[in-house]
Order: structure tokens, then sequence, then C-alpha cells
């Protein structure tokens, strides 16, 4: 069977397809990973052919306001909808869909027949278990987390209106817009996989049937990859280090995180791993080393503590390598995340991202280090972790619904 994993956003919204991808060509499979060209080599390194998505994730500041965040989500997914039909090749037999691309890919089956299934590495089905992931952590009651969530599908809707519009001309489809999209797709029980654990999301019991949380997908690194010689090295050297990250947000606030993470570690007395990113952390001392994007899966497992954005593919990181975090969420969905590790007890509360001081997150790391209860947590959800197979379970269903 020749499939198409659709993603787009961050490297954290495009990386745990490789993994899944990597797995369904070892089941025979033709995979290709459609994203931006920013992502091509994550693919070709899985073994997995490319296609091209237009677009441009760029970076985002830490300062991004919600009215900012969904004007640049509306560029760019009105520039992502221009070529999208084009990276579809027309002896696709499935179309695998993730949360940004499904509101474009549904518009795809119905043009060509290609059947598809929806990958999502975020919840977004209203349920009264909890707020929608995007609008904050605080739960406002199980009827108006509820409520909130369908007023989100909405919102995001708006987003995807001109992007829909001009692909369904493209495609010589007759108007519809993204809203009765959804409930057609609602309506057909149109099968969702959710790529993250239960043990920080259980699924809700008043999601509709074709709603599954399979556990996560690990993003693909080689069997024979290791960590640089210098952070083996440092590694080496001492106590386990405390890695502070950001993945692709805040860029522009370089300077002032690094010194904010220098300051906060030495307080602490912790030795730390800065992980440059799109923030550009750096700094130099026999106590601190800076490095580029390394594998979580070899790194994580050696530290003290991981110090993160939130994003959901970092938290799940931290508990499967059973260590405690430190959160300090910026926007969209991070929030979501973080408050689940500090509800797990796995991380301490989070740190809002404009509230950060060093300060702050001395005492957080002095406490994520020091107590062993964070530790305890973190080793409990791994645990649970290592029983799924996030992976394993998708090919399962799509053997089961192809062969249906």
């Amino acid at each position: 069977m020749r499939i198409m994993i659709a993603a787009a956003g961050s490297r954290g919204d495009v990386a745990p397809y490789t993994g899944l991808g990597a797995e369904l060509s070892r089941a025979g499979h033709e995979v290709a990973l459609a994203a931006t060209d920013t992502f091509a080599p994550l693919a070709r390194e899985a073994g997995l052919e490319f296609r091209s998505l237009p677009a441009d994730t760029g970076t985002r500041g830490g300062g991004m306001g919600r009215r900012e965040l969904m004007r640049t989500a509306a560029e760019f997914i009105t520039e992502l909808g221009r070529g999208f039909a084009d990276a579809v090749d027309k002896g696709t037999d499935l179309l695998l869909l993730s949360t940004t691309t499904a509101p474009l890919g549904w518009h795809l089956t119905e043009a060509t027949g290609t059947p598809s299934i929806g990958v999502y590495l975020q919840p977004t089905a209203p349920t009264r278990d909890f707020p929608p992931v995007v609008t904050g952590s605080r739960s406002l009651g199980r009827l108006a987390n509820r409520a909130t969530g369908r007023f989100a599908l909405r919102m995001t809707d708006r987003l995807y209106e001109p992007a829909v519009a001009r692909l369904r001309r493209h495609l010589s489809l007759p108007p519809v817009s993204p809203s009765e999209m959804r409930r057609r797709q609602e309506r057909a029980n149109w099968p969702v996989l959710h790529g993250f654990s239960t043990v920080l999301v259980p699924r809700p019991s008043d999601w509709r049937s074709g709603l599954q949380v399979v556990g996560n997908w690990w993003p693909q690194h080689g069997a024979t990859e290791r960590l640089p010689s210098e952070l083996e090295d440092f590694l080496g050297a001492g106590p386990k280090p405390v890695l502070v990250g950001f993945g692709s947000m805040a860029s522009g606030d370089g300077e002032r995180l690094s010194e904010i993470a220098v300051r906060a570690l030495r307080c602490a007395g912790l030795r730390g791993v800065l992980q440059a990113g799109s923030a550009g952390l750096a700094a130099d001392g026999d106590d601190v080393l800076t490095i580029e994007d390394v594998p979580h899966a070899l790194l994580f497992p050696r530290l003290a503590a991981v110090v993160h954005h939130g994003g959901a593919g970092t938290s799940a990181a931290a508990l499967r390598a059973a260590v405690p975090a430190v959160t300090v969420p910026v926007t969209a969905d991070q929030p979501f995340w973080a408050t689940r590790l500090a509800a797990l007890g796995a991380a301490t509360d989070p740190i809002p991202f404009r509230s950060l001081t060093a300060e702050r997150l001395a005492d957080s790391l002095d406490r994520a280090v020091k107590q062993p209860t964070y530790r305890r947590a973190a080793a409990r959800a791994a645990e649970h972790m290592a029983t799924e197979d996030g992976a394993g379970r998708t090919l399962a269903t799509i053997r089961q619904l192809t062969d249906g």
C-alpha cells in the first residue's frame, strides 16, 4: 500500500511521524512524508520518501499574544492550502492527516476517493473532561469545557475558510464550508488515532466512536546514532546535568533566556546543557555546555531534569525517560501539556514564559531535582508508557480499516 503522511508545523509537529512512517515501511508499505522543506532531511534519514508542502513554519517569539498567534496561523494555513493538492500522488492508497492538515485533506479525499485517517498529536474533539488545548489549561467545569471545545473548533474552521475555498475551486468541487465538512466527518465517524499516552490524556468517555488514543509515535533515529563526543565528555565529567531548551519557541529571546538559565543553574548548584533551538541559547563555562539538536531518546535518560516549553513531544520524551521536568509554556497547546505533567507529579507547577525569572527557575529546579517525588512520578509514568505501542496499534488499525 502507498501511504502518505501529511503534517505541518514546527519540528515537534512533524518529527513523530518519522517513527510512525518507519514502522509502516517495515511492515511493507511505501511511505511518503509530506511536510515543509525544512523537514526533508528528517524524512529521508528515516528512509521515507519526501513530498514538499508549501508554507514556512518560521519561528515563534515568546511575546506572541493570542491575536497575533491566530493571525500567523491563518497566514500559514492559507499558504499551505495553495499547493496541498500537488503533494498527493495519484497512486496514493491512504492519506494519514495530522491535526493541521486534516481540514485540507478531507477535500482531497472527496475529490480523489482516496481514503484517509486522522493521526493527531493533540486532542481536539470537545469533551467535558478538559478545556480545548489551545485556550489554556484551567478547567471551566464539565459543561463549559465541552461548550468551549465546540467554540474552539468553530474558530479553527474560520482560519481555514480562505484556504478551503481556494482548494475546492482547484479541485473543481462545489463550495462547502470548513464547518460543514467537519460535521460530515463527525457524522461518518471518521477515524482519528491520537499519538499521545493515556497516562497524560486518558480517552474521554464522551468522545464519539472512531476516536482512539493509541500511545506516542516516537521520532525515528538510527540504531548506530550516538551523542556528539563533546556532549559525552561533559556528561561523564560530573553529576547529571539539567537540559534547558525551548525548541522552536522564543525566537529573539536567546540572550535573556541564556542569562536566566545560567544564573538559575548556578544558584541551584547544578550543571547545565543549553539546547540552542530557535531562541539561540548559548553559554560558556566548565559547568555549562551549549548543543544543537540531538535525539531526546539518547540524551534525556542521562539528565537530572529537563527545563522545556511544554511541547507535546518534549513532554512525552521527558516522561518516557523517567526524568522530572520544569515547564515554561510559551503558547498554543503548551500550557495544557505543562499542566498535565504537573498533575501527574512529574513536573513542578508551570512557570508562564512572561513570568520567568532566574529566581523562580532556580527554586523550581531545586525542588524537581532534590525532591524524589518528582522522579518517582516520572518513573511511574514511564512504566505505563512502556506498555503502549503507538505505531503498532496504528498499523493494526490501518489493516483493520483497509481490509474491511
